[in-house]
């Protein structure tokens, strides 16, 4: 039976998923995991554990779904917004904003069904807003409690095709507001409220219905007569039409499309004017721009690289200035096919210079790229590697730039999976995550995912977690804790869930968890583990004083490499009887893990020595390798789980397991 020792140096394939279980072969099967749960991977290769996050509030009413959607004046002026049904709330510094003590809030049209639905796009301290049902929304930033929600007023536009048939317009003034208008024929309904009108050289906007013929309206423009004619055209946007679906900043105009009349129309701003819809063949006039296709392509997103990328149904396009880097204008627009894939009603995602977008079933997500070599855009599949991650169908995805390239995808089943990403060194690695609690008698399900600037070093990333409390439904708003944070220092450590810290004068009593009433918690006091408590009354009693402590939800971390493949005498060991006789983990800043041949079979790796008293932190984090024995029985797997479940750190460098396999 030969015995070899196997150099397992990097997880930088990440989790790969079942239909891979058997490709040794695969150059990438030597750095893949079976299982990747709530463990991260660098780009570097290393997998660490995940922190925890803090609880920051209860949304408004956890009855009902809510979205974070982030809101980003500068760097240092950044917000997390809790869009509710009608109502917008506001974080600050991981705080909430008060006003006057309670909670400040602005009123918004949108119901729980439409949240997801939204999509945003913001200048400066403006964001507009749109969803198909609603008018197109400004949302104004003015202070920390002064918000504003509008209307967009457009200037003259868009418009629908102008009229071709014999019906006449007649207004009943050329100036002036609650002025009556009336058609030759039945044109209006009563959803053309709010809709805008164009005819003799002016445009107005209907205010008011009577009937299929008359109307009453607000003059913008003023006309030139009060002649009935029949040169007249319709607003493009109106409860009738449908309103935009998707927004865009692109080459300083700002871009709508995807009403449901129009799903694959697009409208663009005046240059530097953008709520000026005023078209024309000035190189700044604003544009109307209508997808040619073979079928409808509603328009799913929009998204700003060097050309304009939109993701419709059927495929995704280009838009460019006739093919060139010039600035697009009414007479040199080109848009181009580049795929044909087809793009869910998910907001894309912008990643250096490629758009990754979900595929129209919701299921895999594909990189949107230019390739020199093809002289074109390619999109490569992310999910090719474990088509699993994403199996219930994703709902939201953001991008946290720092500090490590990671996309986070929000999937049906409440899992959170974290896709480590960066195309510049083929790093394509997935990683789940499922946070501490319950709800009802499963895990804690995430709905929503925001990530804002923090630090100059990091990225803050913001969670929606539905959990049951005290056999309540609870909806929080939690943020991950820094994931850069100082190692040695031990009551810097947040590996807790929905967790609060305490920094005081040495007491046993800690108090104002009511968020956490009746839950089993786990503490970390004074940088030393504790043994678990029941919060009772919104408070728990340590059995020991503490100064700084931390408490919390408890979850695991769990990595699972894939069978060993290796160690034979004669061809391949997979299929073959063999025993892990021992493990040498690197480590990089861990205490307290796992290691065995499965979950019910675990070894505590000892980080204690005698200079380190029971009740107190490790003096050192371990930062190099640990041998262990490892007791196993032969079998045909030879698998190696690493668990850690205390609320500390873990980083796993490298597995060097030695295997002794039968070639019988």
């Amino acid at each position: 039976m030969p015995r070899t020792t196997l150099a397992l140096t990097s997880f930088v394939s990440g989790e790969f998923g079942p239909k891979l279980d058997g490709r040794t072969d695969f150059d990438k099967y030597s750095t893949a995991t079976k299982t990747l749960e709530n463990f991260l991977i660098h780009p570097q290769g290393a997998a660490t554990r995940r922190v925890g996050t803090q609880f920051i509030a209860e949304v408004k009413d956890s009855s009902k779904k809510t979205r974070l959607i982030p809101f980003e004046f500068s760097t240092t002026q950044t917000y997390i917004l809790e869009f509710g049904n009608t109502y917008i709330r506001f974080y600050k510094d991981k705080g909430q904003i008060l006003s006057g003590g309670v909670a400040y809030e602005i009123s918004s049209p949108y119901l729980e069904a439409e949240l997801f639905e939204i999509k945003f796009a913001q200048s400066a301290d403006v964001m507009y807003i749109t969803h198909p049902n609603h008018e197109t929304m400004k949302l104004s930033r003015t202070g920390h409690t002064s918000w504003t929600l509008t209307e967009v007023e457009f200037t003259d536009g868009p418009y629908l095709s102008p009229n071709t048939t014999s019906t006449t317009m007649t207004p009943g003034a050329t100036t002036g507001t609650g002025v009556s208008l009336t058609a030759s024929a039945n044109t209006f309904a009563s959803t053309d409220v709010g809709r805008l009108i164009n005819f003799s050289n002016g445009y107005a906007k209907i205010t008011a219905y009577s009937s299929a013929t008359s109307v009453t309206i607000d003059i913008k423009d003023d006309f030139d007569n009060t002649t009935a004619t029949t040169d007249w055209k319709l607003g493009a946007f109106s409860d009738t039409t449908g309103h935009p679906s998707s927004v865009s900043f692109f080459e300083q105009r700002l871009v709508f499309a995807g009403t449901t009349s129009e799903p694959q129309t697009l409208y663009f701003s005046k240059s530097g004017d953008y709520e000026n819809m005023t078209t024309g063949t000035n190189a700044d006039d604003a544009m109307v721009y209508t997808i040619a296709s073979n079928q409808v392509n509603a328009i799913r997103y929009l998204k700003a690289q060097r050309t304009l990328i939109i993701g419709t149904t059927g495929g995704e396009f280009t838009v460019s200035a006739d093919g060139t880097d010039a600035a697009i204008t009414p007479t040199n627009i080109t848009i181009k096919r580049q795929s044909s894939f087809g793009s869910a009603n998910v907001d894309a995602l912008t990643v250096g210079n490629a758009v990754v977008f979900l595929q129209k079933a919701k299921r895999k997500i594909r990189e949107l790229a230019y390739n020199f070599d093809v002289d074109g855009y390619v999109a490569p599949d992310l999910t090719i590697l474990n088509d699993a991650v994403t199996t219930s169908g994703i709902n939201e995805m953001v991008y946290q730039q720092e500090p490590d390239s990671i996309i986070w995808c929000v999937r049906d089943d409440g899992v959170l999976s974290g896709l480590t990403y960066q195309r510049s060194e083929n790093v394509v690695a997935w990683h789940r995550h499922v946070f501490g609690g319950a709800f009802g008698n499963g895990d804690a399900v995430c709905e929503s995912i925001a990530s804002i600037s923090g630090t100059l070093t990091e990225d803050e990333l913001w969670v929606i977690v539905k959990r049951t409390i005290n056999g309540a439904t609870k909806r929080y708003i939690e943020c991950f804790a820094p994931f850069d944070f100082d190692e040695t220092e031990a009551t810097d450590f947040r590996f807790l869930d929905s967790h609060l810290t305490y920094d005081g004068s040495a007491t046993t009593s800690l108090s104002g968890l009511d968020h956490l009433e009746g839950q089993t918690v786990s503490v970390l006091a004074d940088g030393a583990t504790h043994a678990d408590k029941t919060v009772s009354s919104g408070a728990i009693t340590l059995d020991r004083s503490t100064e700084k402590a931390v408490v919390g939800l408890k979850y695991d971390s769990v990595l699972q490499t894939m069978r060993i493949e290796g160690g034979a005498a004669e061809g391949t060991s997979q299929g073959k009887t063999k025993r892990i006789s021992k493990v040498v983990l690197r480590l990089f800043e861990t205490v307290g893990v796992k290691v065995g041949p499965s979950l019910d079979n675990l070894e505590t790796v000892p980080f204690r020595t005698s200079s380190d008293p029971m009740d107190t932190p490790v003096s050192t984090l371990i930062a190099g390798d640990k041998e262990i024995e490892f007791r196993d029985d032969y079998n045909t797997d030879g698998f190696v789980f690493v668990k850690q479940d205390q609320p500390l750190p873990c980083s796993v460098l490298a597995i060097y397991p030695t295997v002794v396999t039968s070639d019988g």
